[in-house]
Parts: structure tokens; C-alpha cells; sequence
């Protein structure tokens, strides 16, 4: 507002200046719940947890930001955002397996625009894939975490874990372009509004 700097120079700062402390409140708590939970040991197996979660709080701080340049209203946005939340978090197949979610809208498009779809199954992929699972009966039967990830939990497994992060990354990005693009945009209609609003109270 004072000038000094554009809409791009502050996307940009204000990006870089997150990423680190995102990171950090990503690891330390992540450490915590990740072995409490007893998840799989192995360094890489963390790092991709960590990862993960780094990659959803940006997608939330980039999501709210779009909200806040579009709602006037500070409580409105707070609603807006946690309303939009809702909708991809129910729509990412956690709750209801893809399979049973509606076609129209909540599968087309909005299972495949959800960021929790691409974090939920990279997860899954990172926990099971390379397990195999003793039948508890006694039987001598085993099943593996493929089979369970195919069967019961319809994770796409087409592509690696690692996609899934390079999905997460890209729309974190895509995020902060349509943050600056409607930055822009209310830097030329805002003025006009105003004019507009003016001359026709004159």
C-alpha cells in the first residue's frame, strides 16, 4: 500500500520467508505423532511424512491467502476458507472411497482438485507399500500392503509416492499465481470501483 514494493515482490518474500518456519513446525511435531503412532522406521520414510505435511500447510496458508484477497470480510473468510476446507477434505477420498463418491461435482472435479487426494494416498503409499501382513487366524496366509492399498483403500497405484509430492509441490505453486493474479486484478478494478461509486454520487 505504501508503494515501495509490487504484488509480485510481496508473493515472492512473502513465500521464501514461510517455507522455512512451515518446515520447521512440519519436522517437530511431525517427529512426535510420527513415532508415537509407530509408523514405519527408516529415514526416508519420515522425510516423506515431513515432506508431506510441509507441502499441506503451504497449501492451506496459500489457500487462505486467495480467500483473504477475495472476501472483504475478515469472518467471512475465516468461513469462506474453513467452508472450502471442508468440501476438498470430505471429497479427497478418506471418508467415502472414491468409488462411492457422486460423479458430478464431488468426484468430477473436486476428488481430483482436492490436495488431500494427493497427500492422503502418498501417505498410504509411504506407510504400507513393501508390507506384508500375517493372517491372524493362523492360517499361514499373508497379504501385503499392495493388495491394500489396490482392494480396500482404492489408492491409484500407477504412479509412485513421490508423484504425489510433485503434485502437492505444483499446486503449491499454482496457489501463490492465482494469489498474485487476483492481487492484480483488484489492484485495477478497485480504483474503478471507487471512481465508479464517486460519480454516481456526484
Amino acid at each position: 500500500m505504501s508503494g515501495h514494493y509490487g504484488a509480485t515482490e510481496f508473493v515472492i518474500s512473502n513465500t521464501l520467508s514461510s517455507i522455512p518456519y512451515l518446515g520447521l513446525i512440519s519436522i517437530i511435531p511431525g517427529a512426535i505423532a510420527y513415532y508415537l503412532t509407530g509408523l514405519q522406521r527408516g529415514i526416508d520414510h519420515f522425510i516423506y511424512f515431513a515432506a508431506v505435511l510441509w507441502a499441506c500447510t503451504m497449501l492451506v496458508e496459500g489457500l487462505m491467502m486467495i480467500v483473504a484477497a477475495v472476501v472483504p470480510d475478515f469472518l467471512l473468510g475465516i468461513i469462506t476458507g474453513s467452508g472450502v476446507q471442508g468440501v476438498l477434505m470430505l471429497n479427497a477420498g478418506f471418508f467415502r472411497l472414491p468409488s462411492d463418491l457422486p460423479k458430478p461435482v464431488w468426484k468430477y472435479p473436486t476428488y481430483f482438485i482436492s490436495y488431500h487426494k494427493y497427500a492422503t494416498q502418498g501417505l498410504y503409499k509411504n506407510e504400507l507399500l513393501g508390507l506384508v501382513f500375517e493372517d491372524i487366524g493362523g492360517g499361514g496366509l499373508t497379504i501385503s500392503g499392495e493388495y491394500i492399498l489396490k482392494n480396500y483403500l482404492q489408492v491409484e497405484l500407477s504412479y509412485s509416492k513421490w508423484v504425489d509430492l510433485a503434485i502437492l509441490v505444483a499446486m503449491i505453486i499454482i496457489y501463490r499465481v492465482l494469489f498474485l493474479v487476483i492481487i492484480k486484478i483488484s489492484e485495477i478494478v478497485k480504483p474503478r470501483m471507487l471512481h465508479f461509486l464517486c460519480a454516481s454520487k456526484v
